[in-house]
């Protein structure tokens, strides 16, 4: 079985004249990263590979979700594929995935998680948004066969509040 868990990255601030891929996260998006993380730490969400995009937003995001799970931050993959708004790019990610690994945590960009759990789940998401965690189980041995899935967690910071 795959599991495939994504994480929006954090709300994230526009107060500042950067490239988009350098916006920073917002005091509510460190708040909600955190409160999503715990509600993870609570359902026992443990990823055995984590995946993020390189935008500081969701690294930011990242960081936040790897201390509150206590995994390890030595084994985050930073790559450019995840900082993907389409999904195409994402999806070519998670084929590539090494089958022996099972359990993976993306850190990304809408409106790509939001097509992807879509396209993956089997519970219609009108919107993963910031901070809001999907998490797809597959009845598959490889990366490369995931097709339809199970929605298994649904959770978004206003759900928890």
């Amino acid at each position: 079985m795959k599991t495939l868990i994504f994480v929006r990255h954090g709300k994230s601030s526009w107060e500042y004249s950067v490239q988009d891929k350098d916006r920073p996260l917002k005091e509510r998006g460190i708040n909600d990263a955190y409160l999503v993380a715990s509600e993870a730490v609570k359902n026992g969400i443990m990823p055995e590979a984590v995946f993020a995009s390189f935008a500081n937003r969701a690294l930011h995001t990242c960081i936040i979700f790897l201390r509150t799970l206590q995994f390890p931050i030595e084994k985050l993959v930073v790559t450019p594929e995840l900082y993907d708004f389409g999904g195409s790019s994402v999806q070519a990610y998670i084929d590539s995935i090494d089958n022996s690994i099972d359990t993976v945590m993306l850190f990304g960009h809408n409106h790509a998680f939001t097509s992807l759990a879509n396209m993956l789940g089997d519970k219609y998401i009108e919107n993963v948004p910031t901070s809001g965690m999907v998490v797809i189980d597959f009845e598959v041995n490889s990366w490369k066969d995931i097709k339809q899935g199970k929605t298994k967690h649904f959770m978004t910071p206003k759900q928890l509040k």
